[in-house]
Formats: C-alpha cells, structure tokens, sequence
C-alpha cells in the first residue's frame, strides 16, 4: 500500500476563499493570493514517496478544478462540517488501498515534501500525527487507519482545535506525535508577518501586490 498525501481545497471564485481576509483586501485580492497559495503548496508537495489525492470544494466543481490543475486525481469532499470532511476522506482514501494518510489544507505554501514525509513515517509507530499551527488549530493531521470519531465533537476554526483533538485521541487510546509549529495564513495579521514570503507568490506585474501592500499599510 502505498503513503498519501490527501489535499483539501477549494474552487477558486472570488468570495468564497479566503473569506476572512476579503474584508480587510478585498475578495479580488484574497483570490489572487488564495490561487498562489494552492499552486505553491501542490509544486513544493509534488508526490514522489507517496502518491497524493486532492479532495476539493464545493462537490459539482469537477470541471473548473481539473482546467485550473489538470494532471490531479481529484475527488469531491463530502460531509456538512469540516471534520465530517475530513473523516470521509479518510475513508475514502483507506478504502481505495491507500497506507499511511496525511492530510494538508492549503494555509502553509512553504510545506515541504520533507515534512509530509516525515509526518507518514512517524506514523510507523504513532497512531495519529498533528501538525499545530499558532492559532491553536493544526495543519496537518496523519492516520494509519480511520478514526472518524477523532473528528467529532470539535468546535472548528476556533483557538481549541489543537488541543481538543488531542484530547479526543486519548479518549480513543491513540498515541500521537506532534510535527513542529508553524503559523498558517488565516488572517491579516499573518498576511502581515508572512508578507515577504507571500509576495514572492504573486507574478511581479500582478495589480493584487500594490493592493495587498497598500491595505497592509493602512
């Protein structure tokens, strides 16, 4: 059986990505920035010692996800919450023969492939594999077999995530490792500290920077 490396993500029309961050740039620039993030995240993750598996939003965009990244197995994510997504998703990547899963948003582009692999070896003693982000959630989160209930019970996109998952894990008899932290980008604020990075994701001619660059100011 062979690793994966399981991506969520979403279609990329303006106002229904990076909604937290359209008040503050607007949602032409917060897609910009979104489209850059994904493409950054999928060439620096390129599937080599595993195989890797989008798994995108909403179920329908079939069409528009493979014109935008052809090449991708893609598979639509199913569930009402966030973390009935990512149960399914386990599922179904352990049902289609997949080993070790790690699964990833798209809030870090400088993940390495060096860093998904060393979350699906830990995974070779440890039954679960978290990734904490400063906010208090995760970035990654690795299983060698379905946990769905290690997804229930969860108040999603608050500062509790990290830690309730952890919780829930003991409860499940889990032994957990945790990969190093790393702040993700949800925010302004970590628009603000990540800038350098981020605006090296852009195409130097694109009319997003000098908007990015002035709300950051403001």
């Amino acid at each position: 059986m062979s690793d994966v490396l399981a991506v969520f993500l979403k279609r990329p029309r303006a106002g229904e990505v990076k909604t937290r961050l359209i008040p503050d740039l607007g949602a032409g620039a917060a897609t910009a920035l979104y489209r850059a993030m994904v493409e950054e995240t999928l060439r620096r993750t390129a599937p080599g010692e595993y195989e890797r598996r989008l798994f995108f939003s909403p179920p329908g965009a079939d069409a528009e996800i493979a014109g935008w990244l052809p090449g991708e197995r893609c598979t639509p994510q199913v569930g009402s919450s966030l973390g009935e997504r990512m149960a399914q998703a386990f599922e179904k990547t352990f049902a289609d023969g997949g080993g070790r899963t790690a699964l990833i948003g798209t809030d870090l582009p400088w993940i390495t492939r060096e860093r998904i692999v060393a979350a699906l070896t830990a995974l070779g003693e440890h039954d679960l594999v978290l990734g904490p982000s400063v906010d208090g959630g995760y970035y990654l989160v690795g299983l060698r077999e379905p946990h769905p209930d290690l997804f229930t019970g969860i108040a999603w996109s608050t500062p509790s995530v990290y830690a309730a998952t952890l919780e829930k894990a003991r409860e499940l008899g889990l032994s957990s490792f945790a990969l190093p932290e790393e702040r993700d980008i949800d925010t302004l604020e970590d628009v603000r500290a990540c800038w350098p990075s981020l605006r090296a994701l852009l195409p130097a001619d694109d009319p997003n920077l000098d908007t990015i660059g002035r709300r950051l100011l403001s």
